[in-house]
């Protein structure tokens, strides 16, 4: 009874073993299939909203920016000890005028997202102390500081 009792147990921890590799996705399914449906100066906002909902970042400036991403993850193997791999990372970027229609699409996949190249430029703050800004905010903490001027100015 006891040998049976245990054989149990140990099958059923087996048994919840699963040698399915688990997957993560995030994002519209099938992005690169679903964006070849759209062509540019023909499909309008409301082409994209039903073929690929809404998007997963709007962005306003001259026209809509309109970003769709997409992303499957699964875990490795045992070797790897089970970190994540990606296997699709795609972003679709899309561009709409103030009429509705779509005037530029760019699809970017994870060969193409590798040969992006970043700047290495910063831009430097040019604060200068005696700004107006500064000076009001100087004579503010005065008079917090000293609300009825008895104190000693510093010179």
């Amino acid at each position: 009874m006891k040998k049976l009792f245990i054989f149990l147990i140990i099958s059923l921890f087996i048994s919840a073993c699963t040698l399915k590799k688990v997957g993560n996705h995030h994002g519209v399914h099938f992005l690169d299939k679903k964006q070849a449906k759209l062509s540019v100066n023909q499909s309008n906002k409301n082409d994209i909203l039903e073929l690929l909902g809404s998007p997963s970042t709007k962005s306003t400036f001259d026209n809509d920016l309109w970003i769709y991403i997409e992303r499957k993850t699964n875990n490795s193997s045992l070797a790897r000890l089970g970190r994540e791999r990606i296997i699709v990372n795609n972003v679709l970027l899309l561009e709409i005028n103030n009429m509705g229609l779509l005037e530029s699409k760019e699809f970017l996949d994870l060969t193409s997202m590798q040969d992006l190249k970043f700047t290495e430029q910063t831009t430097d703050n040019q604060y200068k102390k005696n700004t107006f800004v500064y000076d009001f905010l100087s004579s503010m903490r005065q008079k917090i500081n000293d609300p009825l001027g008895k104190r000693k100015r510093k010179k």
